[in-house]
C-alpha cells in the first residue's frame, strides 16, 4: 500500500526550553502529519546523546533521552514549577540546539524533580523499575558512576570498577543510591511521556518510524556490561573499531570508532543480546530502521588507535542467520534495511532473503560516481524513497553545493521548475516513485538550505542542532503537502474519504 512520512527528530521541534520535547509541540507536530495525509514520523534514535551530542553515539541503546521530557508536563504533574523552568538558560537561537548550556540547565532542573518525585514515588514506577531491570539496573550505577568520575569513560575507572569486581559494584550502587534512583526516574518519565505520545500518534493514524544504530558506544553501559559481547581485549580495550573504508566521497573513509560485536560469540548464545534489542526497539516503534544494515553480511573492521580508515578491512558478519533467529524469536519484524553505500551481491541477496525493503535516495540518483540504482525509473515497489537523509543536505542545500552537470541532470529527469521551487519538484519525484513509501525531510518541505542539515558525517561540533521555528508549520503547508500526496496515491484512505 502506497504511503508516505515526514522525518524529523525530536530535538528538532520548537519549545521554549531548548530542545525539542515529546511535549504539546510533538502532539503539535503529529496534528500537522494528520492534515499532511501523512502515515508515518519517522525520527533519528531516542537514545541519549554522548560525546559530539550524536544520536549514533549514545550511554544506552536502550534508555530514552532526558533531554526530551517535556519540563511543562513536569510543572502540569507537580515535579517542577514554571518559574524554575524559565530561570534557567536554554540558549539564545531559538534555531539551534544550545547543547553546552543544555546539560549545564537541564540535569539541575531534573535534581528538583527528583526532590519531589521522591516525596511521594507513584507504585508504576517500581512496576516499570521492575519490568525494565535487565538493563535499567546497569544504566542506572553507570551513570551514577560517570558523574562520580566527572564523565570520565568507564575504561578509564578503577579496575575494580571497569572489570565489574562484585564488591565494588555493590559498595558503589550503595554509596551512590540516591543518584542511581535518580536516574531510574528519568527512564521513567522519559517512558510515561514517550508511551503517551506514541498513543497519541497511533490513535491519531500515524505511525512511528524509530532507527537503530547497528553499533553502540565504545563509552556506554552496553559495552561496560557486557564486554563478552565486543571485540576488546584483556584489559578491555577496543582491538579494532567500526567505519567505513575511503571512497569517492571521503578519501579517508569514516572513522566511527565503535567497538565491533563478537559474532562468533554471539552466535553461540543464540544472538540473545541483539533479541533483545530489537524486542526493545519493536515495542517502542511502529518501523524500525536498522542503521547500516550492510554491515551484518560483511564490516570494515580498522586497527584500534588509527587515524583514518584507510587500514581497514572486511570481515564477515552474522549474514541472515542473525534475522532469521531473532524473528524465530519475536516473530516477522516490522523493519527497514538501511542499505546505502557499498553494496556487494552477498550483501543484495542478505536483504532479498529477510523481504525488507530497502532505501532510495533520490539525491544519489543524479551524481555521477553512483550507478543508476538510485534513478526512480529502476525502483521497485518493496523500498523506501527518500531525497535525503540525516546524513545528506538538504534538497536545497545540494542543489547549490553539487556539480553543475549534477544539478543540471537533475531538472532534466524531473523537469524542474523554478516556479514551482525546486524542492517541491524534488519531493515530487520522491511521492511520484513506485516505491510503497515515500519520506521526505521536514527541513526539505519548509524549503531550508544548508542551514537546516542535520549531520556532516565524520565530523565533530556542528552537527545535530537544526530546530524548526516556532511558526514554520501551518494549515496552508499542510494542505500543500495534501495535494501533493493525494495526487500520487499515497494519502490514507480516511483522509481521502474525509474530504
Amino acid at each position: 500500500m502506497r504511503s508516505s512520512g515526514i522525518l524529523m527528530h525530536i530535538s528538532s521541534l520548537p519549545s521554549p526550553y531548548g530542545i525539542g520535547t515529546m511535549g504539546k509541540e510533538a502532539r503539535e507536530f503529529v496534528d500537522f502529519l494528520v492534515k499532511s495525509a501523512q502515515t508515518y514520523w519517522q525520527v533519528l534514535p531516542i537514545c541519549p546523546t554522548s560525546y559530539g551530542d550524536s544520536p549514533y553515539q549514545s550511554f544506552s541503546s536502550f534508555a530514552g533521552n532526558p533531554y526530551f521530557i517535556d519540563l511543562d508536563t513536569l510543572c502540569e504533574e507537580g515535579l517542577l514549577e514554571k518559574k524554575e523552568c524559565e530561570a534557567y538558560p536554554w540558549g539564545d537561537n531559538a534555531k539551534e540546539v544550545d547543547y553546552g548550556t543544555l546539560y549545564e540547565s537541564r540535569y539541575p532542573l531534573l535534581h528538583k524533580a527528583y526532590e519531589r518525585f521522591k516525596k511521594a514515588v507513584p507504585e508504576a514506577y517500581n512496576q516499570f523499575c521492575k519490568e525494565q531491570e535487565d538493563w535499567l539496573e546497569d544504566y542506572a550505577l553507570f551513570m551514577a558512576l560517570k558523574d562520580a568520575h566527572n564523565g570520565v569513560a568507564w575504561s578509564q575507572w578503577e579496575e575494580e570498577l571497569k572489570l565489574r569486581k562484585p564488591e565494588a559494584m555493590n559498595k558503589a550502587a550503595t554509596d551512590l543510591a540516591e543518584e542511581v534512583a535518580f536516574w531510574k526516574m528519568l527512564q521513567y518519565l522519559f517512558y510515561q511521556q514517550w508511551n503517551a505520545l506514541k498513543t497519541y500518534a497511533n490513535d491519531n493514524g500515524i505511525k512511528i518510524i524509530g532507527d537503530v544504530p547497528i553499533y553502540v558506544a565504545m563509552d556506554s553501559a552496553d559495552v561496560w556490561a557486557n564486554p563478552t559481547q565486543f571485540y576488546l581485549d584483556e584489559k578491555l580495550d577496543p582491538i579494532d573499531v567500526a567505519g567505513c573504508p575511503p571512497d569517492a566521497f571521503s578519501e579517508d573513509g569514516q572513522l566511527w570508532g565503535n567497538p565491533l560485536f563478537r559474532w562468533d560469540v554471539m552466535k553461540k548464545d543464540d544472538f540473545t543480546w541483539w533479541t533483545k534489542r530489537m524486542e526493545k526497539m519493536t515495542k517502542l516503534f511502529d518501523v524500525v530502521r536498522i542503521d547500516h544494515f550492510r554491515g551484518f553480511d560483511s564490516y570494515y573492521a580498522i586497527p584500534f588507535g588509527d587515524k583514518t580508515a584507510r587500514n581497514g578491512e572486511w570481515r564477515e558478519g552474522p549474514g541472515i542467520e542473525l534475522f532469521r533467529t531473532m524473528e524465530k524469536k519475536l516473530g516477522k519484524m516490522n523493519v527497514i534495511a538501511e542499505d546505502l553505500g557499498f553494496l556487494t551481491d552477498s550483501v543484495r541477496q542478505m536483504l532479498k532473503d529477510s523481504g525488507y525493503p530497502g532505501m532510495k535516495l533520490i539525491q544519489f540518483a543524479f551524481d555521477t560516481r553512483e550507478d543508476g540504482d538510485y534513478l526512480p525509473h529502476n525502483y521497485t515497489q518493496n523500498c523506501i524513497v527518500y531525497a535525503g537523509t540525516h546524513d545528506n543536505d538538504t534538497i536545497i542545500g545540494w542543489m547549490d553545493t553539487a556539480s553543475k552537470e549534477c544539478v543540471e541532470y537533475a531538472k532534466e529527469y524531473l523537469k524542474l521548475d523554478r516556479a514551482e521551487g525546486y524542492h517541491w519538484g524534488v519531493m515530487r519525484g520522491v511521492w511520484a516513485s513506485v516505491g510503497d513509501m515515500a519520506v521526505v525531510t521536514m527541513q526539505d518541505i519548509l524549503g531550508i538550505g544548508s542551514e537546516g542539515r542535520m549531520n556532516i558525517p565524520s565530523t565533530l561540533g556542528c552537527n545535530w542542532k537544526w530546530r524548526m521555528k516556532e511558526d514554520a508549520i501551518d494549515d496552508k503547508l499542510a494542505e500543500k503537502v495534501c495535494n501533493y500526496v493525494e495526487v500520487y496515491g499515497r494519502a490514507p484512505k480516511k483522509a481521502v474519504e474525509a474530504k
